[in-house]
């Protein structure tokens, strides 16, 4: 089953395969009735010059083409627009598909159409045809929108398998941990120590022993220098999906584990330590990474017990130079309540496609359920509001959007500049081919690394923006 789970979905062989298989079945369709025209046209004058009534005439199958084509057009442009009235004008999704996706819609539609169509008109052996093409071209459409968000890599991640381990089979030295500088000189002087290949993925359950929150198991990767007899001790990345998601999603949907792995390669094993704790609880509950009447207290379980465990049982450095909080939609979202709200934990911020504020309807209903009728409990929790109260010099924001996601590029405007306002280092990245989808994280995360490594003293230098084509920095 681990070979079944571990196909990609978002490229190679399966992709192709399916894109190919719909092509020629539409190819198939089309020739095969235009080869039919000529010798099927006595038939058709002789059934046009009988007593046959009209509605059972025979039609040609060239005619039966392009009433095929016609109804594919239709209905291509027809999901076209539906698509677009959804997304762009009533804005139904709470975010924008991006017109990437749009299009992927109306054409994968087109071609269900066209298979729709020519499963009615055709005759004997083209029907089975006609049959899979519906159903290859409904696999190849959502297929085609999934490569485009990134959501689901592999089929694995579809059905929220995971091949972590459990962390009770991590053998860390915490104890013996020594500093990144220490580390370096010894790889330097020719005396470093033995480490893997490669980093390692976990999965633990975070004792919830200061908040009481239920919270589903966090992911945690490690870069091979963990694994060394005298550790060094790393940075600390705390990285959160979006909702629906889980810690799982982030590491199944992202491309941070490549990422991390060539940085751990380029410096002698050494890169920020990963954790991707669950903010939520379920995939049906927005917990808004607050302290809630309803959800229970996510934000003491984020800021508690998440960074206590890591502290205990990972080596890492304490100080909150060393700390990055982060992540995707409504994970960054809560990137940019909790980072501000708690500078004393979190001196970096990476979120990418966030929301002015946490979502869960109207405000009137969040106030009145989640924070019992205390408005100012909630007003704690919108980021500008954050930033302006608690933010310092000390920390930094690195915040990121699709270029095809409007309200998510407002949104980091607003929140970029209240920050700098604050005090706060702020870059903001656009994401030149993406819209709201983990392609902008996967760009976002790839400038961020290096540079926040560096800062964190694991490089030497960090590639400037240029290095990056597919960002732009907004000045």
């Amino acid at each position: 089953m681990n070979a079944f789970y571990s196909v990609h979905i978002t490229d190679g062989w399966l992709p192709a395969l399916l894109f190919w298989l719909c092509v020629g079945l539409v190819v198939l369709l089309i020739v095969t009735q235009l080869g039919r025209g000529t010798r099927d046209a006595v038939a058709v004058q002789a059934a046009h010059e009988s007593n046959t009534p009209h509605h059972k005439k025979y039609r040609s199958p060239r005619h039966r083409l392009v009433l095929e084509l016609i109804i594919a057009v239709i209905t291509g442009l027809v999901g076209f627009g539906i698509a677009a009235f959804l997304s762009e004008v009533i804005n139904a999704f709470g975010v924008s598909l991006g017109w990437e996706v749009i299009r992927t819609i109306g054409l994968g539609l087109g071609v269900v159409g066209f298979g729709v169509a020519a499963l009615i008109f055709a005759r004997r052996w083209r029907k089975i045809f006609a049959a899979l093409l519906v159903v290859v071209s409904l696999l190849t459409t959502a297929m085609g929108v999934n490569m485009i968000y990134g959501e689901y890599k592999t089929i694995g991640s579809i059905f929220n398998y995971d091949d972590s381990l459990n962390f009770s089979s991590a053998d860390l030295r915490v104890n013996q941990a020594i500093s990144v500088e220490e580390w370096k000189q010894e790889h330097a002087s020719g005396r470093g120590q033995h480490y893997p290949d490669e980093g390692r993925r976990y999965t633990v359950n975070i004792p919830n022993t200061a908040s009481g929150f239920h919270a589903r198991k966090a992911i945690v990767w490690l870069p091979p220098a963990a694994f060394a007899a005298r550790p060094p001790k790393l940075p600390v990345m705390v990285m959160l999906a979006g909702n629906p998601g889980s810690p799982g999603r982030y590491f199944q949907a992202s491309n941070t584990v490549s990422l991390l792995e060539q940085y751990a390669k380029d410096h002698y094993g050494m890169a920020p330590i990963v954790v991707s704790p669950d903010q939520n609880g379920s995939d049906q509950i927005n917990s808004l990474c607050a302290d809630t009447a309803t959800h229970g207290k996510a934000e003491t379980y984020l800021t508690v017990d998440v960074p206590n465990w890591i502290k205990q049982h990972l080596p890492v450095e304490d100080a909150a130079s060393q700390w990055t909080i982060g992540g995707f939609s409504q994970g960054g979202t809560c990137a940019v309540q909790l980072g501000p709200n708690h500078p004393n934990l979190f001196s970096y911020m990476v979120p990418v496609d966030t929301e002015l504020e946490p979502t869960n309807g109207t405000v009137e209903k969040m106030v009145a359920q989640d924070f019992a009728g205390d408005r100012a409990a909630f007003e704690r929790q919108i980021p500008t509001n954050a930033f302006r109260r608690h933010a310092t010099p000390e920390q930094t924001l690195i915040i990121g959007a699709g270029a095809e996601d409007a309200e998510s590029i407002n949104n980091m405007i607003t929140i970029g500049r209240v920050a700098r306002e604050s005090g706060v280092h702020v870059t903001e990245l656009i994401s030149r081919d993406a819209g709201h989808t983990w392609k902008a994280v996967n760009q976002v995360f790839a400038w961020a690394l290096p540079w926040i490594a560096t800062q964190q003293g694991l490089g030497d230098h960090a590639a400037p923006i240029t290095d990056y084509p597919a960002l732009e920095e907004r000045q």
